[in-house]
């Protein structure tokens, strides 16, 4: 028996991945976050499957689950949103299988912030503009942040920021990030990217909180700050220049 820990992807069902689509579909048992996951993935499901929304669950309720699948010899896909690495409490959950001797693969899945950017049709990174980019959150009641990491230390780099978990407070975002990025710095919002309601908000740090209605999201919105968003003079990378010459391109130097 074996507990496949999957990225589902951020929203719509045809961006989960082959791998993960196929582990879905041969797993009697599939535990989702119901919260987040978008229930047509669940299609991909045996149509027998014992199928668990988890939301509402605490870890021991769920590693109870994964400890009655054992018992009964039936492997279990666990979905996850966006990419399983980051913010997925997926960590303690490893630490409960290792801990009944469950065995357990990992599947990734498009992240987020991939497809907030994806939405809004820009490379996070361009040439001698922005070569970093930063995925980090704010401090919020599941989770603090560690000492040393705060928007202010990421934003003296000058990188992108993908702020996830963060919309809530998007006024005290955007005053800690203004002395280090200006008013003029390119900020988009994406609400639910990928999903039927998905909604995008394009602006600068000096008009973004104006812009933003009474009814502005307060969840599973990303934010994204940084002077590549919308950026046209740039100059082109080396890769694809018809002097440079790499491995790959068989010219005569």
């Amino acid at each position: 028996m074996t507990v496949h820990f999957i990225g589902a992807g951020p929203g719509a069902p045809d961006l989960i991945t082959l791998r993960g689509r196929d582990l879905v579909s041969k797993c009697p048992v599939c535990l989702y976050a119901g919260s987040l996951v978008h229930r047509d993935i669940l299609k991909f499901c045996p149509p027998d499957a014992r199928v668990v929304d988890t939301a509402p669950m605490s870890l021991a309720e769920i590693t109870e689950e994964f400890r009655l699948a054992d018992s009964l010899g039936l492997d279990v896909s666990r979905l996850h949103s966006g990419d399983v690495s980051i913010w997925s409490a997926m960590g303690e959950q490893l630490r409960c299988l290792d801990n009944l001797g469950i065995d357990y693969t990992v599947t990734p899945g498009v992240p987020s912030f991939a497809a907030a950017a994806a939405v809004l049709k820009s490379e996070l990174t361009l040439p001698e503009v922005s070569q970093s980019l930063v995925l980090t959150r704010v401090a919020g009641r599941a989770s603090g942040m560690p000492k040393g990491e705060n928007l202010a230390a990421f934003a003296a780099t000058g990188a992108v920021l993908a702020l996830h978990l963060s919309i809530h407070v998007l006024h005290e975002v955007v005053s800690e990030l203004l002395p280090h990025y200006g008013l003029d710095c390119p900020i988009a919002i994406v609400y639910r990217a990928s999903w039927p309601d998905e909604q995008i908000t394009r602006g600068t740090l000096g008009s973004i909180c104006s812009m933003m209605s009474e009814k502005a999201p307060e969840r599973t919105a990303i934010i994204l700050v940084g002077r590549t968003l919308g950026h046209a003079t740039f100059p082109n990378s080396s890769l694809y220049d018809e002097t440079y010459q790499r491995r790959f391109r068989g010219r005569a130097s």
